[in-house]
């Protein structure tokens, strides 16, 4: 099992220079395998859109929150970690022309030596897609060609890549650095879609805040889009949510047997910094990554 700890940005802290390097290098020194960040382009004061993970419909930051770009971010957390794995959870795609997306994810990847992981998804918030340019409507087939869009430019492609879509057309592009290696597409979501997409292009499933039949449901529906596609459902991972100050070594066997590679652990709001440091190195115990 693979453990990863989103930053906790609802804290205010994430774009700290010093709290985030103090933080990273613990989550590192802790032994869990990555850092995930979250990605708003914008928040909005007022917003009709209903936010999927609450039973409010209302997300829990306020639209003053500092929220950094989450590859900047990454790119900073690289050189103040060795091999801590720097991943979004979600990047949200819609937000991004994938043509630009490709550089500054390859830039990242090859500068850290191979530690990205991009969980992407389609996005909820009807006002922030369509005040970075596009379609609320449209994103979910603007988002499978932004991913063949980041595998075409990211490959050897001695002269130039080729695209040719409803949304993106272009030819003879070169695109350097390349990736250290090909960076893994984790597709982030709930619904029946996000399910679909994840078995006929991702690389792995992060349906976090799902249990129960819902899951169940939703796994079946990846697979099957596996199969029917000539993919292989086990090779994808799936990554399933817990909390930082709940999980143990019980929970994680559990969810391993539902077939949870990497369990997601959401940090409370915790702006001190000590006490975030200590609530990882008590969850790494609990979890027997640290003694």
């Amino acid at each position: 099992m693979k453990y990863a700890v989103v930053a906790p940005v609802a804290a205010g802290v994430t774009a700290d220079p010093v709290w985030m390097s103090t933080f990273a290098r613990h989550t590192e020194a802790c032994g869990f395998e990555s850092i995930v960040v979250v990605e708003h382009t914008v928040l909005m004061a007022e917003y009709s859109s209903v936010y999927p993970y609450d039973t409010s419909g209302r997300v829990e930051l306020s639209a003053d929150c500092p929220v950094p770009d989450p590859l900047d971010l990454l790119a900073f957390l690289a050189g103040q970690t060795t091999r801590l794995g720097l991943a979004t959870g979600v990047l949200v795609l819609p937000n991004h022309h994938p043509v630009v997306l490709a550089k500054r994810a390859a830039t990242v990847d090859a500068l850290s030596g191979g530690r990205l992981r991009l969980a992407v998804g389609t996005g909820w918030l009807k006002e922030e897609i369509e005040a970075c340019g596009a379609a609320f409507a449209s994103r979910g087939r603007r988002a499978d060609e932004q991913i063949a869009v980041l595998r075409t430019l990211w490959a050897d492609q001695p002269a130039g890549a080729e695209f040719h879509g409803e949304f993106f057309d272009f030819a003879h592009a070169m695109s350097y650095p390349k990736p250290a290696r090909p960076i893994p597409i984790h597709i982030g979501g709930h619904s029946r879609a996000a399910a679909r997409r994840a078995g006929r292009l991702g690389d792995g499933f992060q349906p976090l805040g799902v249990a129960g039949a819902e899951l169940d449901e939703l796994l079946a529906v990846m697979r099957a889009e596996a199969d029917e596609t000539g993919r292989d459902p086990s090779a994808l991972e799936l990554s399933l949510g817990h909390l930082v100050t709940k999980i143990d070594a019980d929970r994680a066997g559990r969810l391993a047997d539902l077939g949870a590679d990497r369990l997601v652990l959401a940090m409370p709001p915790l702006g001190d910094i000590a006490e975030a440091c200590d609530t990882l190195s008590a969850c790494a115990r609990r979890l027997g990554l640290t003694a």
